[in-house]
C-alpha cells in the first residue's frame, strides 16, 4: 500500500449520518459521532494532514472544523476534484498520495483519481463500486476512525500513533 501524504473526507453521510435537522426557528442541526475524532488524532500523531471538501457552507461544519483543529476545509463545492487537484498543487504532492472518503455521486470522480478512497457501508451500491473500501460502518457511526485505523493498520503504524498519543498524555 502507498504512503498517503494527506486525508480528505466529506462530511454529511461520513462524519454524520447525513440528516439535517430543523428546529421550529430554522436552525439547522447535526450529529456528530465523537469517536471521529480519534481518527483525527492519529493522522495528527503521524504528522498526516487532514482536509475536508463538502457541497455543504455551514457555520457547523465551521466550528466542527476549527474544533477539531482539521487543517484544510473546503466548503461549498460542487468540483471536488477540481479543489483536490489544487490542494495537491499547493502542497506539492501527488493524487496517488491523497487518501478520500466520501458517500455520494459527488465523490466519484475523487474515488477514481486519488491513491486511496473509501466509502461507508450505507452509500449507494453505485458509489461504493468506485471506492477501493467499504468500510464496515455507516455514516455518522465513527466511520472516519475506522478508515484511519484500517489504513494505519494496513501500513503498521497504528501502534505507532498510539504509543505517540499515550506518550503526550503521561
Amino acid at each position: 500500500m502507498k504512503e498517503i501524504k494527506l486525508f480528505l473526507t466529506d462530511v454529511d453521510g461520513v462524519w454524520t449520518d447525513g440528516g439535517m435537522y430543523y428546529d421550529n426557528e430554522g436552525n439547522e442541526l447535526k450529529k456528530f459521532n465523537t469517536s471521529d475524532s480519534a481518527g483525527v488524532l492519529f493522522l495528527r500523531m503521524m504528522d498526516i494532514p487532514l482536509g475536508i471538501i463538502t457541497g455543504e457552507d455551514t457555520e457547523i461544519v465551521r466550528r466542527r472544523a476549527k474544533k477539531l483543529g482539521i487543517d484544510i476545509l473546503h466548503m461549498g463545492v460542487r468540483n471536488k476534484l477540481s479543489v483536490v487537484k489544487k490542494i495537491c498543487e499547493e502542497m506539492n504532492i501527488s493524487l496517488p498520495e491523497v487518501a478520500y472518503l466520501g458517500d455520494d455521486i459527488i465523490d466519484i470522480p475523487v474515488f477514481e483519481e486519488v491513491g486511496l478512497s473509501a466509502a461507508p457501508a450505507d452509500s449507494p451500491d453505485y458509489v461504493r463500486k468506485h471506492a477501493d473500501w467499504t468500510l464496515e460502518k455507516h455514516g455518522g457511526e465513527g466511520v472516519f476512525r475506522e478508515f484511519v485505523e484500517r489504513y494505519l493498520s494496513e501500513r503498521g503504524l497504528l501502534d505507532e500513533a498510539l504509543q505517540r498519543y499515550l506518550s503526550k498524555i503521561r
